[in-house]
């Protein structure tokens, strides 16, 4: 089930985006993620709309929308690969008309997972906080068959 963000998920929230975020980017030192934690706990998070993937009694992923971008989107290492992240992904559809994000260019998983679900490459930049080569990344909805036949 995916649900809005509760206080009381907190905790299970951030020791996912850590877990994550350290296996997936371990081409960043893992002390920076340890220095972003409040950061993402006081600043990211509460100023995001941010929903869960709970199953049964305890949170397995999660996304954070900030206007049209998505922010965040982090799968419980262990569930990774068993659809939690198409989920989260689909739903954050629902939410916008049109998504972007950013993906480290080395975290190739990702690249490809959200190739898969529909997004493409805007344009590769630098991430100002690791100096590391990420994809800017757009998902916009497809065309109508309206929008498709020339107007005359």
């Amino acid at each position: 089930m995916i649900r809005p963000f509760q206080v009381d998920d907190m905790d299970s929230i951030l020791n996912i985006w850590l877990d994550a975020s350290r296996i997936a980017h371990d081409f960043v030192e893992s002390s920076f993620w340890h220095a972003q934690l409040a950061t993402m706990r006081d600043v990211y998070l509460p100023n995001s709309e941010v929903y869960v993937y709970q199953q049964q009694s305890s949170v397995g992923g999660f996304y954070a929308l900030h206007g049209n971008t998505l922010a965040a989107l982090f799968v419980k290492p262990s569930l990774q690969g068993q659809g939690i992240g198409k989920a989260l992904i689909g739903d954050a559809k629902c939410k916008r008309h049109e998504l972007m994000l950013t993906v480290y260019k080395n975290n190739h998983p990702a690249c490809q997972f959200y190739l898969q679900q529909g997004f493409s490459f805007v344009q590769e930049q630098t991430d100002i906080h690791t100096g590391h080569s990420e994809w800017l990344m757009n998902c916009s909805p497809l065309k109508t068959v309206s929008e498709m036949i020339p107007k005359r």
